[in-house]
């Protein structure tokens, strides 16, 4: 069973999404965890008008979700996803491992604040010993 760092993005239908995000989000995330995988992060993308009309929808929803999980289930997740009626389209793409904690702080917003709060104290200590 070899598990391994995937990142999918999602495109939903924006009139289900806006009656209910939660839910709508939240079946893509149970469905990762139902076939055994963790979810590392996950995060509304944005809302735009499609370059050509998708099952008649001009308007889609662009959800990012990053999660380890087993090679041999992601033939069944795909299937699932495509069934599913709020999923317009979706991108399951495999991600280096030596990335991801990387891609997982940057969605998650922590990443760049953690790095940008270290840089600003070594400058000031720097600065203060000149």
């Amino acid at each position: 069973m070899a598990t391994q760092c995937y990142e999918c993005f999602f495109l939903f239908d924006s009139n289900r999404y806006n009656r209910d995000p939660g839910g709508v989000s939240g079946e893509v995330q149970q469905l990762i965890v139902e076939l055994g995988g963790e979810i590392l992060a996950s995060r509304l993308w944005e809302e735009r008008k499609l370059a050509y009309p998708i099952n008649g929808h001009n308007k889609g929803t662009y959800w990012l979700t990053y999660f380890k999980f087993d090679t041999q289930k992601l033939v069944e997740f795909n299937r699932t996803c495509q069934l599913n009626d709020n999923i317009m389209r979706h991108l399951v793409t495999k991600v280096d491992p030596r990335l991801i904690d990387a891609l997982v702080a940057h969605t998650l917003g922590t990443g760049a604040a953690e790095e940008g709060e270290g840089e600003s104290e070594e400058a000031e200590a720097t600065s203060s010993t000149s």
